[in-house]
């Protein structure tokens, strides 16, 4: 595909020449603009703000496109904003595509990339925080709202009202399939920028829906619509557990021919499937299957959508991430359910979320029709086919009747179906809520007076009047905690040079947010920790783990494991059913130093108020990691993380960019740069995929980093890899034991380092046969219950006490063992000497 250049223009100030360059763009590639295409393009050259209306699939992308180009020959900035990262990189790596690396850049909070290009691809929040600091000197000359109905979003729907009060220089497209009544926004933008607004609707597909509510099993389904040619079908569900259960469900069919299975074969050959759900998510692709969620390393999420852009994808099992435009082009979608769990309850979809999925059948190009299929609940087709059953036995034969799940469950039927289908979308409503980071970054601005800018945002604001009000007195509040907490201060008049009235005590980050705020908290204490402690930097991750959002999957896992294990160890201690439910209530997830971290974050908000909104969480995650210098392929496994790799990932990149971004650098020492280039490359070397595509679009001969360093990863003391080291020395161990059993006295010494001869060692053992009768090495014997293991204190040694299992049953007898961690490290093997044997 040629890129689309400003290169041939002789005048890039004339809105004609560019609009004629765009349309010769277009024909090149072989596009015929819709009507409303053309009509929303006209506009937007003519100065206009545009609110394109119209269905999923008519091609508004091509609309923001022609803006786009139009803003790079014009030397303006534009801002692409859409409402979830992985949409962002999407967007960013195919508009690469379209006008070349350079001149697109990138910025999700989680990655920031080429930040001063002219076409920007970025999360609502992100221009959202912008529009708030500078207000209408904001370098944001074109604003592109995809999935605009998000501004209804109840915790997010600010960030798409934030720009519409505050940008007055800008200009605006509005792009929705289901945006409902447009005319409140039409007046609120032309007031805002003084330039006309003008509505593009259009209620025509570029491609059909036909509808169809199912009531065979869905194995039985999706191999109908395949049969038919209805392929690619993507399976919705709403949760990540469901997709990933419902695809290996369908590993028992085929739906690939051999050729496409060897075609996609030859795609996968250059892939990474480096993680633990690698092997799995390679299996699903070999087969024909997609999977596609937000716990999915997005590495995989990338090669599914590339697959299944490529038609080789029959079947993909995904969530309802598809409704905000996830680029995996499909002509048959399946919902598995018509009700979701929405964060506080469980209900029927909503009609937007329902036409937003829906509309995503039908590939423009490929089909004449997309198809729209909803399955009954499976108690229902349960009872269907239990019924149809009953009657070919004939006589009195009666069905057993299947009940609806008793929780988390909404009934739905085929009139639940018809009722999404042809009721219009909800109106958009205002969710303008009053937060910390807000105040901050307007009474940042340093050319005008934030209090007024402010106050005249409250006043602009899309809520009632007495909304308006409520907000005012929150603010105060607010307000008033940050002047007590010394974070803002008041400019005597007389100090006063311009309108500016406030003063910030800190600096603010680009990407402030209220968990940055809570970066003011970290600061202020790691200079609390003792730096000469050997656990300095471990106590240092604890706090930047402990002001991020906790990932519940990974807390919920750790939970589970420990509570496995104190079963265990309480059914070996005889203690009563009971007791141990009792006890397993009080298992939470492990928090190293809560009790510094609640008692000097209850100090901080004592002297800064205004950090009451937020809350610390301690945990261990990335602090057990680097403690255990555990792979991030380790630590999946062992807590059985492998469906939620993503989540994990994030949570590392979260604890990294603090590290590296938060903590002062003069409190770094040696030990805590070690854990930030720790995090730095095991980030990298999991998924580096975006910043690999990019680098890619820039330089084509260059090879990945990641690829580069993959054998010249940074070497890793031997010891410091505690998992598999500890399983290294039990192995040591038993082994040394095994040798005992079998009175191969000569191997034993040969495993340990002793002062003991072997004759000596042989009347030590003779005396604890003669009582103690064979040494046992069964199933029992080796559990890791009998092997015990101590750090000595100020030193580079363990302790070990490793209880030798006899026949009779006695069990006290120990083997007392020291380990030497240095010279372990030296020799890559865990060195062993016997202390001694010890009677318990």
């Amino acid at each position: 595909m040629p890129l689309l250049s400003p290169e041939n223009l002789s005048d890039p100030s004339s809105s004609d020449e560019i609009l004629d360059v765009f349309l010769g763009f277009l024909e090149t590639t072989g596009t015929t603009p819709y009507d409303h295409q053309e009509e929303a393009i006209l506009e937007l050259f003519a100065g206009n703000n545009v609110i394109l209306n119209t269905p999923t699939g008519s091609g508004k992308s091509l609309v923001a496109l022609a803006l786009q180009f139009r803003a790079i020959c014009m030397k303006r900035r534009s801002y692409y904003t859409v409402p979830i990262k992985a949409l962002a990189n999407e967007k960013f790596l195919s508009l690469c595509n379209t006008f070349g690396p350079e001149n697109v850049g990138m910025i999700t909070g989680d990655a920031t990339v080429n930040a001063t290009a002219p076409v920007i691809c970025c999360t609502a929040e992100i221009l959202a925080n912008l529009a708030l600091r500078e207000g209408s000197a904001a370098p944001a000359d074109d604003i592109i709202m995809d999935e605009f109905h998000y501004y209804s979003d109840h915790e997010r729907g600010i960030s798409w009202q934030i720009p519409l009060l505050t940008l007055p220089n800008a200009r605006f497209l509005l792009m929705s399939a289901t945006i409902g009544d447009t005319e409140f926004f039409q007046k609120c933008i032309t007031d805002l920028t003084q330039a006309p607004t003008v509505l593009v609707k259009s209620e025509n597909r570029p491609v059909p829906l036909e509808f169809d509510f199912s009531t065979i099993a869905l194995e039985e389904k999706i191999e109908e619509l395949v049969t038919a040619n209805r392929a690619p079908i993507y399976l919705v569900h709403f949760s990540q557990l469901a997709a990933a259960k419902t695809a290996q469900d369908l590993m028992s069919r085929n739906f690939c021919t051999k050729e496409e299975k060897e075609k996609i074969n030859e795609l996968l050959l250059d892939a990474d499937f480096r993680s633990p759900y690698g092997k799995e998510i390679k299996k699903l692709l070999r087969h024909g299957l997609g999977l596609h969620h937000a716990g999915l390393l997005p590495k995989y999420r990338t090669l599914v959508e590339k697959l299944a852009q490529k038609g080789l994808l029959k079947v993909i099992c995904g969530t309802d991430t598809l409704g905000v435009g996830v680029n995996v082009p499909i002509r048959t979608v399946v919902f598995t359910q018509l009700f979701k769990y929405g964060g506080q309850s469980t209900k029927t979809l909503a009609v937007r979320d329902f036409k937003q999925i829906a509309g995503r059948a039908g590939r423009r190009g490929f089909d004449d029709v997309g198809y729209v299929v909803a399955q009954a609940p499976e108690h229902v087709i349960a009872n269907i086919k239990a019924e149809a059953k009953a009657a070919a036995k004939g006589g009195k034969s009666k069905a057993q009747k299947k009940k609806p799940p008793e929780k988390g469950f909404v009934n739905w039927d085929e009139n639940t179906f018809r009722k999404l289908i042809d009721s219009p979308s909800e109106k958009l409503s205002s969710s303008f809520v009053m937060r910390h980071g807000m105040l901050l970054n307007v009474l940042s601005r340093s050319t005008e007076d934030g209090c007024e800018a402010l106050r005249k945002i409250i006043r602009d604001s899309h809520e009632t009047s007495s909304k308006k009000a409520a907000l005012r007195k929150r603010a105060f509040e607010l307000f008033r905690g940050l002047v007590e907490g010394n974070i803002l201060k008041i400019i005597p008049k007389a100090e006063r040079s311009g309108p500016v009235k406030i003063a910030l005590n800190i600096e603010l980050q680009d990407d402030f947010s209220l968990n940055q705020a809570l970066g003011l908290y970290l600061v202020e204490t790691v200079p609390r920790l003792d730096i000469e402690d050997p656990a300095y930097p471990l106590n240092v991750i604890s706090l930047a783990e402990a002001i991020v959002e906790d990932p519940a999957q990974v807390l919920r896992k750790q939970v589970d494991k420990a509570k496995d294990k104190l079963v265990s160890e309480m059914k070996a201690d005889g203690i009563e059913y009971d007791a141990r439910m009792d006890a397993l209530d009080q298992v939470e997830h492990p928090k190293p130093g809560k009790d510094f971290i609640y008692d000097t974050y209850n100090e901080f908000v004592l002297s800064h108020p205004w950090a009451k909104e937020a809350s610390v969480r301690p945990k261990s995650i990335a602090r057990e990691m680097f403690e255990d210098y555990s792979s991030f392929e380790d630590y999946i496994k062992t807590y059985g993380l492998e469906r939620s790799e993503a989540v994990l990932l994030r949570h590392l990149s979260e604890v990294y960019k603090i590290l590296a971004q938060t903590v002062p650098p003069s409190l770094k020492t040696e030990e805590l740069l070690e854990a930030e280039s720790y995090f730095e490359e095991m980030l990298r070397a999991t998924d580096s995929s975006l910043l690999d595509e990019w680098e890619k679009m820039r330089n084509p001969e260059s090879i990945p980093e990641q690829k580069q360093d993959r054998h010249e990863q940074r070497a890793v003391p031997y010891t410091r890899r505690k998992q598999a080291f500890i399983k290294d020395t039990r192995a040591a161990v038993l082994s040394f034991v095994k040798s005992l059993s079998q009175y191969n006295y000569e191997a034993a010494l040969a495993a340990v380092a002793s002062d003991l001869t072997i004759p000596q060692l042989a009347g030590i053992m003779d005396e604890y046969h003669q009582t103690h009768g064979f040494i046992r090495l069964d199933p029992e014997a080796r559990n890791m219950k009998h092997t015990k293991i101590e750090e000595i204190p100020g030193k580079k040694l363990w302790r070990i006490e490793q209880t030798l299992i006899d026949e009779e049953g006695l069990n006290d007898f120990l083997v007392i063992l020291e380990l030497d961690l240095e010279k372990s490290d030296e020799t890559s093997a865990p060195v062993l000497r016997l202390q001694g044997f010890e009677a318990i």
